[in-house]
């Protein structure tokens, strides 16, 4: 860890001024917390806003960013105004990705900054992320991976720092829980943070809710099954769940596992 942790700073010492893509995730909050750690006010964190982000994430940027004295920047994002994220192709994280890292690298220039980074590390790697190639278009450095770290790695160190959200379950975009080609709309992308967010106020912590023609598919890990059994708690979300405007609520029995839309797609190809 220490190793780690030490080519992490030496990382940021060769960049001398950056601005931070911050969602308020594990990793994010650890790159920035070492990136203020070596440079001070010369690193700063933007955390993009828009339907697609859950409100619990946005919450938590503006929380840490406050409590570790950062400088934050909110910058509010029209995802749904471009009709290459709204119509929901398989890539659509790729135009997502290339239209907010454009935004951001406007905001570095704008503040005098030299990088504009992001928390992508190396177990992000294995995965199909469409995304990642609007990052190397776009010359946005990762220095998580490059410093060799992998989730767990993540993990370990940011609670080896004191970072209170170590163990918090790894979030994705809001859009990730609707298959490909069903297009993204406020109503469907806020019932869904709705219903998340209702789950975990009910002491489930890791949560799915995927949006299937207007169904929703639960997803919680196996070891929360047994609580998922409650026939009152049961009939309970059920119940608000079909206020939200979801036809139907059911436990998927294969629980909770990324990426588990991919299956899903409707117009062939991609993950998310």
């Amino acid at each position: 860890m220490d190793a780690l942790l030490k080519k992490l700073e030496c990382i940021f010492r060769e960049l001398d001024s950056v601005l931070i893509a911050f969602s308020g995730g594990v990793d994010s909050s650890l790159l920035l917390y070492v990136a203020h750690g070596v440079l001070g006010h010369r690193a700063k964190a933007i955390t993009f806003v828009s339907p697609l982000i859950p409100r619990q994430e946005r919450l938590r940027a503006v929380a840490f960013c406050r409590e570790q004295a950062v400088e934050h920047i909110i910058a509010t994002v029209d995802a749904l105004g471009i009709p290459e994220i709204r119509d929901n192709p398989p890539d659509r994280c790729y135009y997502c990705k290339r239209h907010v890292f454009l935004l951001g690298l406007a905001k570095a220039r704008e503040m005098g900054l030299a990088h504009l980074v992001e928390g992508s590390q190396l177990s992000d790697l294995l995965d199909y992320r469409p995304g990642r190639r609007a990052l190397a278009e776009l010359g946005i450095r990762s220095p998580l991976a490059e410093a060799g770290l992998d989730k767990q790695e993540v993990r370990r160190l940011s609670r080896s720092l004191g970072l209170a959200f170590w163990h918090i379950p790894p979030a994705a975009c809001l859009a990730s829980r609707i298959p490909f080609g069903t297009p993204l709309t406020m109503e469907r992308l806020a019932r869904v943070d709705a219903a998340e967010e209702y789950l975990r106020e009910h002491g489930f912590t890791q949560v799915r809710v995927r949006d299937i023609g207007g169904k929703a598919s639960i997803e919680l890990s196996p070891e929360e099954f047994p609580r998922w059994a409650d026939e009152r708690l049961r009939r309970r979300v059920v119940t608000y769940f079909s206020e939200l405007g979801f036809s139907s609520a059911k436990l998927d029995p294969e629980g909770y596992r990324t990426g588990k839309m991919n299956a899903l797609v409707v117009t062939g190809g991609g993950r998310s």
